[in-house]
C-alpha cells in the first residue's frame, strides 16, 4: 500500500453508500468493515475513522449504524431527500471533501474508501497540503481520476474474500 510506519497518524474517511452500491453490485456480498479498518490503518496511529452513511428507513439500517460504533467508526448520518417528483438525492460528497480539508493538516495519511471521482481533485488539494492519500475501493467502479490521483490505490477486488462479507 505504501510508506508506512508505525507514527504516522491516519484517519479513515469511508464514503459506505458507495461501497455499498459497488459490492452489491459488482458481487452481491456486504463489505467488512472489521477488515477494511485492520488493513487501512495496517499497524499505523489511527486518529479518526468515520463512516458517512444514508438514513433511508431501512429495516435493519440502525443495527448496521451499531455495529460501525462497535467496531471503532464514528457514523456521520444524513436522511434521504425525497423531492416532490419522488426522485431521491443522497450523498456525502461536500461533507467527507471539508472533512478530509480539516483534518489533513494534522495528519500525514487520508484513507479515502470510495471510487467516486468527484474526490480527484480532493486527493491533489490534500497531497499539495503535504498529506499522503490512500485510495481503497474495488477497481471495477472507481474512477481512474481518483486512482491516479491518489499515491497508492488497495483493489478491494483482488482480495474480495478478505474484504467481503
Amino acid at each position: 500500500m505504501g510508506i508506512h510506519h508505525t507514527g504516522q497518524r491516519v484517519a479513515l474517511l469511508v464514503d459506505a453508500q458507495n461501497l455499498y452500491h459497488s459490492a452489491q453490485s459488482l458481487y452481491s456480498r456486504n463489505i467488512d468493515y472489521t477488515t477494511l479498518l485492520n488493513e487501512a490503518v495496517d499497524g499505523r496511529r489511527l486518529t479518526r475513522a468515520i463512516a458517512y452513511v444514508i438514513r433511508a428507513d431501512s429495516p435493519d439500517e440502525e443495527s448496521f449504524f451499531d455495529a460501525l460504533n462497535d467496531i471503532g467508526f464514528e457514523t456521520k448520518i444524513k436522511d434521504i431527500q425525497t423531492f416532490a417528483d419522488g426522485s431521491k438525492k443522497a450523498d456525502w460528497d461536500v461533507g467527507m471533501s471539508l472533512d478530509a480539508v480539516t483534518l489533513a493538516p494534522h495528519h500525514d495519511t487520508l484513507v479515502l474508501c470510495t471510487g467516486d471521482g468527484d474526490f480527484s481533485r480532493l486527493c491533489s488539494h490534500v497531497r499539495h497540503q503535504g498529506c499522503r492519500v490512500e485510495v481503497m475501493a474495488f477497481k471495477e467502479s472507481t474512477s481512474e481520476s481518483l486512482i491516479d490521483a491518489a499515491d497508492s490505490f488497495t483493489d478491494f477486488s483482488e482480495n474480495r474474500d478478505n474484504f467481503l462479507l
